[in-house]
């Protein structure tokens, strides 16, 4: 766990940047998932070879995101440690509790449609800012 080092600043200043890194990261992939969504239907007809480059790119720009939220994670303090820990854990709990038991619903018939994973990506991502905030608020 790090700590804040001498010096005015030195360490919101690094969160800051860091923050500013997840930010530009945090674009990329969702502008890569994008392209890679849309684009064969939109603007390559469906053409295998930009797919495949399309989603090589977006697996790098996850990757560069993964690796620049671990970065931000890694010079928090410990209390935002935490919070972050617990509203991860959260979403992590959600998302396999429901995203099993939606699933299950489609297979036992109770519901008409396939289950989308942007449903579940939702309730994760509302969990996880649920989270954030509970958090935040117990903690101040």
């Amino acid at each position: 766990m790090n700590t804040p080092t001498a010096g005015p600043g030195n360490w919101n200043d690094r969160l800051k940047k860091n923050s500013i890194r997840l930010g530009y990261w945090t674009a990329a992939w969702v502008g890569t998932l994008a392209i890679a969504a849309f684009g064969p239907k939109f603007i390559w007809d469906y053409n295998h070879y930009i797919s495949v480059l399309a989603l090589i790119v977006n697996l790098a720009m996850g990757a560069g995101w993964i690796l620049a939220n671990k970065q931000n994670l890694r010079d928090m303090d410990g209390l935002q440690q935490k919070i972050q820990l617990e509203a991860t854990a959260l979403a992590l709990g959600v998302g396999i509790v429901a995203g099993l038991s939606y699933e299950l619903l489609e297979d036992v018939h109770l519901i008409g449609f396939q289950p989308e994973i942007s449903h579940l990506v939702i309730v994760m991502s509302l969990s996880y800012a649920i989270g954030l905030f509970t958090g935040n608020r117990r903690y101040q």
